[in-house]
């Protein structure tokens, strides 16, 4: 059905898909699943309410709509509304402390927070350029972590990049595209943006990678602030991007093709199979069905 996720069985990418969860998949029997372990995947389950009810909602409601005039897009009415919500938040909260944060922070300070923010999410890197079996990317990101988190001093500065050894994107949304799973609907979620079915269950997974998971519930305050910390640091980062896209006829239009079109280039290193521009959108409604 069309918007919905599908992994085709002719597909070669298909066989890489069943690998993938043979590999990844536990066994509740294996002495390697410990107590401790349970408790803190229970803990991180708890803390991801937001996220999964989102995943499981829209992208069900996405299935259940009819037909609609955009295949990259099937819940566009709810998906603009959300926009329309986001941009007022934005425009009245974030972006006034992104542009008071901007103003009084020195750029190297910026510079500093935001090569923080790009260390911790190295062990997301180095796991799904492992999960893709891109063994190149796994020691860049792993050689980059040992750097910058010695060298670096725990990541305030990019040692790494200035020796020559630059960064490496991956997340769990490209993983999942790399072994095959469709992007699925296109959707705008609450406070979080754009999205696809595919990366919302990339966001999810990604959070059993990131190191601030596992911080002692002691500490989550520390967590919190750092997540808003963040936050404003990364929408000071888009200040320059406003005129840009104020500019656009459609801004919402201009940001859903900007943001597809950038993920399926992500999954792809680049090298988009031109078979490929229209399937991973979803728009491939034949072989949907």
């Amino acid at each position: 059905m069309a918007g919905c996720l599908h992994v085709r069985s002719t597909s070669p990418r298909n066989i890489r898909w069943r690998i993938f969860w043979a590999i990844i998949e536990p066994r509740s029997d294996s002495p390697h699943v410990t107590a401790s372990r349970y408790q803190m995947t229970t803990r991180l389950s708890q803390r991801l309410p937001f996220l999964s009810g989102i995943l499981c909602l829209i992208v069900l409601g996405g299935c259940v709509h009819s037909p609609p005039s955009d295949p990259w897009d099937p819940i566009e009415p709810v998906n603009r509304a959300v926009y329309k919500f986001n941009d007022t938040a934005d425009r009245y909260v974030l972006q006034p402390v992104a542009r008071g944060y901007d103003k009084v922070t020195p750029d190297r300070v910026q510079t500093s927070v935001g090569n923080f923010f790009d260390n911790l999410g190295e062990p997301v890197n180095i796991a799904n350029s492992a999960l893709q079996l891109k063994w190149g990317s796994f020691n860049t990101s792993l050689g980059r972590l040992m750097i910058n988190t010695t060298a670096g001093v725990g990541g305030l500065f990019d040692v790494a990049s200035a020796v020559g050894v630059a960064e490496v994107d991956e997340d769990l949304g490209q993983t999942l595209g790399y072994w095959g799973l469709g992007q699925g609907p296109y959707l705008v979620l609450p406070f979080f943006g754009p999205s696809s079915g595919r990366d919302l269950t990339g966001r999810v997974g990604d959070q059993f990678l990131h190191p601030t998971t596992y911080v002692d519930d002691d500490y989550d305050y520390v967590v919190w602030s750092l997540r808003a910390l963040r936050i404003i640091d990364y929408r000071a980062g888009l200040l320059g991007f406003e005129e840009t896209l104020n500019q656009q006829f459609d801004p919402y239009a201009f940001m859903r093709g900007y943001y597809l079109e950038n993920r399926l280039k992500a999954v792809y290193d680049g090298n988009v199979p031109p078979e490929r521009l229209y399937q991973d959108a979803g728009a491939d409604d034949e072989d949907a069905g």
